[in-house]
């Protein structure tokens, strides 16, 4: 009936039992007075009380016991209700759209004026939204209030009970709890502790020598006592401590609050010391390598010794931050300046030839799609095992017109065997314990010609030109990377004349590492130095043919047509940047054309880099060149790609051109709002 209490459950069957123990109570006097009648009539006085008793507690005090009940859920409810208004820790209730049903007293306090559109959570806190309010799923989110920091605990509130009655529409809204923690001294805490670790961090003097050289001598202890006094100056501004441990290498340790201020002003003593002229012809340069959030002291020195090796194989001038496995780079200007010294490549033919002497196999590798001077680099390491008597293999799978040539003067003569260019596969099945690989012309792992090969062999050798980023190929026992350096030839024609006695370099060899360096060097205009006129003049002398060279590298009509095409629409960004799409149709190596394009942009007068892109199977290659003003290298690392100071390209996949040239122009404008571009 309607109004009625009733009693269902466990307390039903709770109430019942006195009655169900009346019946067996009842069995058990029968029985009694089966056995004896006056023992079954006294029993039965007691059964009879039993039984009226337990009539009364079902029948007459239950509704005693269930007005106890009540009161108790009613006192039980507001004992509830009065915790979570005055629990100590902030609570809300909101509905799907973020309105607030109801705070405690907790919440009240924290955000104190809750009165128009403050009354609703989205609003309070932008952070948090509709959706992440509807998705039904607990979750946790870092906010802002004012002044304060907040962790927010969001748990949907189930209504629906364990029963199959709903007594809310199917339509109504779920709420969710909400939970604040305040988390703003915990988080202060924190950054205190992050601020008082010591960074180490390494400084090296990039020239110091030649600076040296270019002064008198009795000048000398002046200028170096000049640059001492500048970064001792610049440290201990930052409250840190700096100790010469060489002549031209210094120890600094900071606390890492400080960093921020380094970042801010870009390591503003990377110009500061290139003011230093006391007559010195040559500007002295300087790079820094940062270790920063390693375990213990020893390991953010050694995050230290990795960055600077990493500033130095970019090519110097530059700072770099190495935070755990995160590394930042600034600065990377100015051009490094060329060695005039050959007494690091002399060092490092004597400790490849160990390498090659105790193994039986060379593979030799490249970059993917190779150009002439990966091929003609790879060429000049095959001659060295020749000449050592070793077997020795050229992975080279993707052959494009570029190579093309130079690859018939081998693959048709008999004077090398069959197998002297094998493919990712052949090569995989070579590789044993005795097996060496070097690497040319490339120092990133992806983009080498047989990835899987730097994983099969052990022994790893890389020579490169092209400055090191933050992918390197870790794993090389022997690494030869020089950024000032014109092309890889250059540096392979310096090996051949330190590695062994008489190594005789046949024509068709010469050939190639001629046109790798005549091709890296845009006919010894980009990037040539005094080293890079010595290699050609060596590889000249061992019968590189000038003329055979031009001939063998001509341009086919439709190559020489898609490069005047790209040219003549280009499009001029900030006076001073080309960029212009290479068509890809009909043309056998497309991205050569590109870059042929790109090298030739350069000759426009004002211009200061050039960008061309180029659709080929379905990705967007760019080219990027420049003479001496931009370092294009920082530009296409910001890309995802890399290369060298003024010859650099990347890799775009899953955009368009327009979208490209659009990422491209953020790029060069962000950068010049930087200061990395004048």
């Amino acid at each position: 009936m309607k109004g009625k209490l009733k009693v269902n459950g466990e307390l039903r069957i709770y109430l019942q039992w006195p009655i169900l123990l009346s019946v067996l109570v009842v069995v058990m006097n029968l029985i009694v007075g089966v056995l004896d009648a006056i023992a079954g009539l006294v029993m039965f006085v007691f059964t009879a009380v039993y039984v009226g008793i337990s009539l009364w507690l079902y029948f007459y005090r239950k509704r005693r016991l269930l007005t106890g009940l009540v009161e108790f859920s009613t006192e039980y409810s507001w004992v509830q209700k009065h915790l979570l208004s005055e629990m100590n820790l902030p609570y809300a209730l909101v509905d799907e759209k973020g309105r607030i049903l109801w705070k405690n007293e907790k919440f009240r306090d924290v955000i104190s004026d809750l009165k128009g559109s403050k009354k609703n959570l989205t609003v309070l806190f932008p952070e948090i939204t509709r959706e992440i309010l509807s998705a039904g799923q607990r979750g946790c989110m870092h906010v802002s209030y004012e002044d304060r920091k907040f962790r927010v605990d969001i748990c949907p509130v189930d209504l629906s009970g364990e029963n199959e009655e709903q007594f809310l529409d199917e339509t109504d809204e779920n709420m969710v709890a909400v939970y604040l923690f305040d988390e703003t001294q915990i988080l202060q805490y924190e950054k205190e502790i992050n601020d008082q670790k010591m960074v180490s961090g390494l400084i090296y003097l990039d020239n110091y020598e030649e600076a040296l050289e270019s002064v008198e001598e009795v000048r000398r202890s002046l200028l170096t006592a000049l640059i001492d006094r500048k970064i001792s100056k610049y440290i201990t501004s930052l409250y840190g401590v700096v100790k010469k441990i060489e002549k031209d290498k210094y120890f600094f340790a900071i606390k890492q609050k400080y960093v921020e201020t380094l970042r801010e002003n870009r390591f503003s003593i990377l110009e500061e010391v290139k003011t230093v002229n006391i007559g010195n012809e040559m500007a002295v340069t300087l790079s820094i390598g940062l270790g920063m959030n390693g375990e213990s002291y020893m390991q953010n020195y050694e995050f230290s010794r990795t960055a600077i090796d990493m500033a130095l194989g970019r090519g110097g001038d530059q700072a770099v931050i190495k935070d755990g496995a995160h590394i930042q780079y600034y600065g990377g200007k100015s051009q490094q300046t060329e060695k005039a010294t050959r007494v690091k490549a002399r060092v490092k033919a004597h400790a490849l030839r160990e390498l090659m002497e105790n193994k039986d196999r060379i593979l030799i590798m490249g970059h993917k799609m190779g150009d002439i001077d990966s091929l003609g680099a790879a060429i000049g390491i095959y001659r060295i095992a020749m000449a050592m008597n070793k077997k020795a293999n050229i992975v080279f799978n993707d052959i494009t017109s570029s190579v093309r040539p130079m690859i018939d003067r081998f693959t048709g003569s008999s004077e090398y065997p069959d197998d002297m260019f094998i493919k990712t596969k052949d090569a995989l099945e070579l590789a044993d314990p005795s097996t060496i690989l070097v690497v040319v012309d490339v120092n990133r792992p992806s983009i080498t010609d047989a990835p899987e090969l730097l994983q099969a062999v052990r022994t790893i050798v890389v020579l490169d030109h092209h400055r090191q980023s933050s992918e390197i190929i870790s794993n090389a026992v022997l690494s030869y990377v020089e950024p000032y350096a014109s092309s890889t030839c250059e540096m392979v024609a310096e090996v051949l004349q330190y590695i062994a006695d008489g190594i005789r370099i046949k024509s068709a060899e010469a050939d190639a590492m001629y046109a790798g360096i005549v091709i890296d060097t845009n006919n010894f205009t980009n990037q040539a130095g005094v080293r890079t006129f010595e290699a050609a003049a060596y590889l000249r002398r061992n019968g590189a043919d000038v003329t055979r060279v031009r001939k063998m590298f001509r341009d086919d009509m439709a190559d020489y047509k898609a490069r005047a095409r790209t040219i003549s629409n280009a499009e001029i960004y900030r006076d001073c940047f080309a960029l212009s799409v290479c068509p890809a149709e009909g043309i056998e190596s497309p991205t050569i054309v590109g870059a042929q394009a790109a090298n030739e942009l350069l000759d426009i007068v004002g211009m200061k880099a050039s960008f061309v892109l180029t659709l080929y199977n379905g990705v967007i290659y760019v080219s990027a060149r420049s003479i001496d003003e931009v370092n294009v290298q920082l530009v296409m690392e910001k890309l995802g790609g890399g290369g060298h100071r003024t010859i650099a390209g990347a890799q775009l996949k899953d955009m368009t051109i327009e979208e490209a040239e659009d990422r491209i122009k953020e790029v060069l404008q962000a950068m010049i709002e930087k200061g990395d571009i004048s």
